[in-house]
């Protein structure tokens, strides 16, 4: 087992970057903790993970807690199968530096704007105009939104008539926006994740503003169109009969058919550091100053 720099973020990227659990009681086991199930216990390599995600019916200890903040590993509560965010325990470095990077970032006028400006980018295949205004560009993104929702209406035969569906009265809302929004529900927990492994800050958005979960939604507007949209088209296609639970379980897998997790951490890293340097240096590493250009 490596020795970790105590300064040093831990990667999603590693082959044992997150693992799921429910259904069961986390306590201490010989020099690491483990996964209490039955009358079977599975060792859990604390030291390799950057993320223990505690999925329904599962119970942790004080001792374990202890172990796995020692470690400096990020334990989530979630919804089932890990697909759905509730609370976190640790935030996943000892270092400051990446919130510091993107407050330097949101408090300067341009380099806000050039951020925002590069996660619009980011959704469209072509070269944007430099000349174009947020504006503009939340209207390009609107019309490219409305196109998915049209295209996958007609791949799967699904009814749509617009998104819209009122959290008080959930049950009365038709399938198709039942079905979206336990999709992004879905979205929201994985990013969120990701997010505060990184040590950002999940309230310090560049497009939306003035919510705890801002940023959160600025990095999960950028999958959307090929992940939750998309699996609740599907899904309703399939069947009326329990939408919430079934976009769950599917969305799960398309997250790790697509390796989300994998691909989440190097798009904060651009955002916030530039693409100058998304290749060329650690910026969850101590020490250097960069300068952001995107």
């Amino acid at each position: 087992m490596r020795n970790k720099n105590l300064q040093e973020i831990p990667k999603f990227e590693d082959t044992w970057s997150y693992i799921y659990f429910e259904k069961g009681r986390i306590d201490q086991y010989q020099s690491t903790i483990g996964f209490h199930y039955l009358d079977k216990v599975v060792p859990i390599p604390i030291e390799t993970l950057c993320l223990l995600m505690l999925g329904p019916g599962t119970s942790i200890t004080h001792e374990a807690v202890k172990r796995i903040s020692e470690s400096r590993c990020l334990v989530a509560w979630t919804g089932e199968s890990g697909v759905r965010f509730y609370s976190s325990g640790y935030s996943g470095t000892y270092s400051s530096k990446n919130l510091l990077q993107q407050i330097e970032v949101y408090a300067d006028p341009e380099m806000r704007l050039a951020a925002a400006r590069y996660m619009y980018q980011m959704r469209f295949d072509d070269e944007m105009d430099p000349e174009l205004t947020i504006e503009q560009l939340r209207g390009y993104e609107g019309v490219r939104v409305r196109k998915t929702y049209e295209y996958y209406s007609q791949l799967y035969g699904v009814e749509w008539s617009g998104r819209s569906y009122d959290q008080t009265s959930w049950d009365y809302g038709n399938p198709i926006n039942r079905a979206l929004s336990a999709a992004n529900a879905c979205l929201y927990g994985v990013v969120h994740s990701a997010i505060l492994a990184c040590g950002f800050s999940t309230a310090i958005g560049f497009i939306h503003t003035g919510k705890q979960l801002s940023f959160v939604y600025d990095i999960a507007d950028l999958y959307k169109t090929v992940t939750s949209i998309p699996v609740a088209f599907q899904v309703v296609s399939e069947s009326h009969h329990d939408v919430e639970r079934r976009v769950r379980l599917t969305l799960r897998d398309v997250f790790r058919e697509q390796k989300l997790m994998k691909r989440i951490i190097p798009d904060l890293k651009e955002i916030l550091y530039g693409r100058d340097y998304a290749g060329e240096i650690d910026p969850f590493a101590e020490g250097s100053d960069v300068a952001v250009s995107y």
